[in-house]
C-alpha cells in the first residue's frame, strides 16, 4: 500500500511541476529560468520513478498484475 501511496505521489509531483511549469512559460514576463527549473523537475521525478519501478519490478516487490499477468519467479530460485 505505500508503494503504491509513492508512486501515486511521485506521478503527482510529475502533473504539478508540468502544470507549473506550463504557466510560468505563458504567464512569467521577465527572464527567469523559474519553467526551466520546473521542467528539470519534472524530468528528474521521471527518471526516478521509472528507475524505481524497474528496481521494484527487479527484484520482485512489484509483481505485474491484469488480465493475463506474467509470473516471475522470486529472485534467488531458478
Amino acid at each position: 500500500m505505500l508503494g503504491k501511496l509513492l508512486i501515486i505521489g511521485t506521478f503527482l509531483g510529475i502533473l504539478y511541476t508540468l502544470a507549473s511549469s506550463f504557466y510560468f512559460l505563458v504567464r512569467d514576463d521577465s527572464e527567469s529560468d523559474r519553467a526551466v527549473r520546473r521542467l528539470t523537475w519534472r524530468i528528474s521525478l521521471s527518471l526516478g520513478l521509472i528507475l524505481a519501478l524497474w528496481a521494484g519490478f527487479h527484484f520482485g516487490i512489484i509483481e505485474p498484475q491484469g488480465v493475463n499477468p506474467v509470473r516471475y519467479p522470486a529472485p534467488g530460485n531458478s
